[in-house]
């Protein structure tokens, strides 16, 4: 290998690393704004929108998670308990493990899925947020389907390429897009990304009101 060629393998390194430390940091600070909306009561809908909630099959898993680790808290510091060292250090743990996944509940609870004049605000937990315009949307359909556990995100054909936002492997949305259209994505290439597609699949908790919503602005 070359000079050269290592120093682009090394840069390439570097970049990743600063990508998912940048990432990492965003992760942790929107944690807490979401604990801080959830606190006020102020979900991220914008003015004039609907907001639709997508939580519902993930909740109680969810709920469960947390009040385990809860419960784990005060179990494990009283078996570390002569350790001082070892017991701050798993009490810190265990106190923003819980943090953590409270976060991650209040992501899906206070980032809704939203409906409004400007267009469809399609998201999911802590990162995804895609903002798309009437002009972008050709039609939104009510189209239940279950996937193959562990089936990609993003679907390809040779005349369509689907980003699929599913809720233990379920969808009930389908949104299809007037042309190709680009949306960010987290994480870094492949999967992450700038992805061009041309429609998406979710899950939305009441669809019905979902598509009654969009047929007043659609």
């Amino acid at each position: 290998m070359s000079v050269t060629s290592e120093r682009r393998v090394v840069a390439s390194a570097w970049q990743r690393i600063w990508s998912f430390a940048k990432r990492a940091l965003l992760v942790e600070l929107r944690i807490y704004a979401n604990i801080g909306r959830f606190v006020v009561r102020r979900p991220a809908v914008p003015k004039g929108a609907t907001g639709f909630s997508y939580h519902k099959p993930v909740f109680t898993v969810l709920t469960i998670f947390i009040v385990l680790s809860a419960v784990e808290i005060p179990i494990i510091d009283l078996i570390v308990h002569r350790w001082p060292v070892v017991r701050i250090a798993m009490l810190v743990l265990g106190i923003w493990g819980v943090t953590w996944m409270f976060g991650l509940l209040c992501g899906y609870l206070m980032r809704p899925m939203t409906v409004g004049p400007e267009g469809i605000r399609v998201r999911e937990g802590l990162e995804l947020d895609v903002g798309l315009t009437w002009d972008d949307i050709a039609s939104v359909a009510r189209v239940r389907r279950v996937d193959e556990p562990k089936s990609p995100r993003l679907e390809e054909t040779d005349t369509a390429r689907t980003l699929v936002l599913r809720m233990q492997d379920e969808t009930n949305i389908l949104i299809e897009l007037e042309r190709p259209t680009v949306v960010r994505l987290p994480g870094l290439a492949p999967k992450g990304g700038d992805q061009e597609i041309t429609a998406l699949r979710l899950w939305v908790d009441d669809p019905k009101a979902f598509l009654d919503e969009v047929r007043r602005h659609l």
